[in-house]
């Protein structure tokens, strides 16, 4: 990915060059120009295109965005309302995600969402046990993780 980059780069350098005018557009053009270069050439190329994964980081930051807002609406609903019924509960979330830096995506995810606090990890990082203010069902929650937070990691990561 990063030899992509790269390449992008330097296409788009030798883009204003070759245009002899030095401003923001031709640079953008040029590397517009690198980015159709690279899409032609993928096949060739060992590695997947690299925007791919720069349009499912932009997917997961926004999938981030939504959650963060749900769960804030949860939990002023949650503190707002006049007789305090939450279920808290510990959840232990079997992870699919296998590298260092996926676990801590996701940690750092879950523990940014209110009403949600990482607090352990089993021995071979596979488990992740999470409090949760407001449970009413473990499975779902999991679901919910699993095809929300999970899923968009694994798409930027792999």
């Amino acid at each position: 990915m990063a030899l992509q980059i790269l390449l992008n780069l330097f296409v788009s350098l030798i883009w204003v060059l070759l245009s002899r005018s030095y401003t923001i557009k031709d640079a953008v053009i040029g590397y517009l120009v690198g980015m159709a270069v690279l899409f032609l050439l993928r096949g060739i190329l060992s590695q997947d295109f690299y925007m791919r994964r720069v349009w499912a980081a932009i997917k997961l930051f926004f999938l981030f965005l939504v959650e963060l807002t749900k769960a804030n609406i949860d939990v002023v609903k949650l503190v707002w309302s006049p007789k305090l019924d939450n279920h808290t509960g510990i959840v232990a979330y079997n992870t699919d995600l296998e590298t260092p830096a996926e676990i801590t995506l996701l940690s750092i995810m879950v523990s940014l969402t209110p009403g949600t606090m990482p607090l352990d990890f089993s021995k071979d990082n596979k488990v992740i046990y999470i409090h949760v203010l407001d449970l009413d069902d473990k499975q779902d929650f999991k679901d919910d993780i699993r095809n929300t937070f999970e899923k968009a990691i694994k798409e930027v990561t792999r």
